[in-house]
């Protein structure tokens, strides 16, 4: 306090009486400070985390307010289970209802910036309301959602499938390798119809083995043994007993596919197995056997069965050869672009043509055939032919090869010459019995 002369007075430590008639404020209770003794220390255990710490970005849980006023929000939660398959999960899922969270899963964390107090919407407060209101989406099927998956990933087909290129072909060198398998041929036939009936097995089983190999290499597990074994005795059968011998074979063939597949050391897919295995022997094994249905000794009167199987092989041969060369000189319109862009619209012309000079000057000179049978023939083989080129292109498009093999010069592999061939045979076989040349 100041004195009247305007100096400060000095503290005197003493507590001055104050009248009950002073109107002025009083302290009560007041004591004279003294010396503390030392100050105790905190506990850096016990401190709260100081507000000058960076925000970790962490949100409490808040109990949504339909909920607020519930003894016990807790007790909505099912006890623990022991769950083991996926209809534990799903019966699991199924009996929590997680409505009473008021939390958004997908909802992003809010930054400190966004802390600052705003005035309430009306809006956002009635879509909390409804909260509730909304249906969670039905549980999907586990293996639906395993195809699905599968589907997504692979839009392609044939992604994955191993790719065999071939080597540029010589025109020069086809020819001559042609010409050296019509003069071998022509041999056999010369020779009689066991010797053809060995050439037609041996064939086969080749062209049935290049094709297994081809499916193996992309990934397939056919019956390779059991699917060569099938074709060449379905040559002998038919050979002996006609085609009768078909029925009784491919029902071998299934059954014994069966055992096999489950006698497998690991599970394979069906389709890329037995499904393989079937598809070769008929295609294959069935449509190749009708050159034995033909030159049997018991199918045509005379033994013509080997006149007409020639005639087929010479007429295929002219509609590959003239296929080719006007394909090459003069193709610009692809007859299938997806499936073998090689072959053209004017290819297939210029095979028809040679096809039909074929069938009239050459096939009519071997008996019973005539200028007239020889020309509805070759008709009939120059639509067939380009059929049978064209499954074999979509064969090995799916696996991925250029050629299924490379025993033949400039040709490829067996199924790479037989595969017209394959539709012809049956086409000429159905040919005699409708015009009567038996």
């Amino acid at each position: 306090m100041r004195s009247e002369d305007g100096t400060l007075d000095e503290p005197t430590g003493e507590v001055p009486v104050v009248s009950p008639f002073d109107t002025r404020v009083r302290v009560t209770g007041a004591e004279v400070a003294h010396a503390t003794g030392e100050v105790p220390r905190v506990d850096p255990t016990t401190l709260l985390q100081p507000w000058t710490d960076a925000p970790t970005g962490q949100v409490p849980i808040v109990v949504a307010r339909d909920q607020a006023d519930a003894v016990d929000p807790w007790s909505n939660i099912p006890a623990p289970s022991w769950r083991e398959g996926e209809a534990d999960w799903t019966a699991h899922d199924e009996s929590f209802d997680a409505s009473f969270l008021g939390v958004d899963p997908v909802a992003p964390v809010e930054t400190p910036s966004s802390w600052a107090q705003t005035a309430p919407d009306a809006e956002s407060d009635e879509e909390e309301l409804r909260f509730d209101e909304v249906r969670r989406p039905a549980p999907v099927d586990e293996p639906q959602r395993q195809w699905r998956t599968r589907h997504h990933q692979r839009s392609n087909p044939l992604e994955g499938r191993a790719v065999r290129s071939g080597g540029n072909r010589s025109v020069a060198l086809a020819t001559l390798t042609g010409i050296a398998l019509v003069v071998v041929v022509l041999a056999i036939f010369y020779a009689g119809p066991v010797a053809v009936a060995v050439l037609v097995t041996v064939v086969l089983a080749l062209g049935a083995a290049e094709v297994f190999a081809g499916y193996r290499a992309a990934g397939a597990h056919p019956a390779t043994i059991l699917g060569i074994a099938a074709v060449v005795l379905l040559s002998v059968g038919v050979y002996e007993k006609g085609p009768s011998a078909v029925a009784p074979l491919a029902t071998l063939l299934i059954v014994f596919g069966f055992v096999w597949y489950l006698n497998a050391e690991k599970t394979v897919d069906v389709v890329d197995g037995f499904g393989v295995t079937v598809f070769v022997f008929t295609w294959v094994g069935v449509l190749g056997t009708s050159a034995m249905a033909m030159i049997s000794p018991h199918a045509y009167v005379g033994r013509h069965g080997l006149a007409y199987t020639l005639a087929t092989i010479l007429l295929t041969v002219a509609n590959d050869s003239g296929a080719l060369f006007v394909g090459r000189w003069f193709g610009k319109r692809p007859l299938n672009a997806r499936l073998s862009p090689n072959k053209t619209i004017e290819g297939v012309v210029g095979g028809t043509l040679a096809t039909l000079v074929v069938g009239a000057l050459v096939v009519p000179l071997s008996s019973p055939w005539t200028m007239r049978l020889g020309l509805e023939a070759a008709i009939a083989i120059s639509v067939v032919v380009p059929l049978g080129d064209l499954l074999e292109s979509m064969v090995k498009r799916t696996l991925g090869i250029k050629d299924f093999g490379r025993v033949l010069p400039g040709h490829g592999g067996v199924m790479d010459r037989i595969d017209g061939l394959l539709f012809a045979l049956p086409t000429m076989y159905f040919l005699t019995h409708l015009l009567h040349l038996g």
